[in-house]
């Protein structure tokens, strides 16, 4: 049985992953920033990946990236106005423009 983290909340858990995740990031004006990603419906969602793997099997090995909780990442962007956060998905559509190549993000 799923252990409540809301108190007497009636509702089930929300499900969310252990531990940290890699987030692919970007270079930006003060360093890196978290990439944003849409949904098939053309929403704006955060990505975190569960392992460096399944990230570099999505995106490429040349993909920078960070280690973030997931609550991190939810703070990071919601003053963008992005309240979604996907884990690991199977699959991205290639960038409409060309991308500047990636820079190593500090190690963690």
């Amino acid at each position: 049985m799923a252990e409540l983290r809301y108190g007497e909340d009636p509702e089930p858990s929300d499900p969310s992953p252990a531990g940290p995740l890699y987030v692919p990031v970007r270079p930006g004006p003060s360093g890196c920033a978290a990439r944003l990603f849409r949904t098939p419906l053309g929403d704006r969602t955060a990505v975190g990946f569960t392992c460096a793997l399944r990230l570099i099997a999505t995106l490429g090995p040349d993909q920078a990236w960070i280690r973030l909780a997931e609550p991190a990442l939810r703070a990071l962007a919601a003053p963008l106005g992005v309240t979604t956060v996907t884990v690991d998905p199977q699959f991205t559509a290639p960038a409409t423009r060309p991308m500047p190549a990636p820079t190593p993000a500090f190690a963690a």
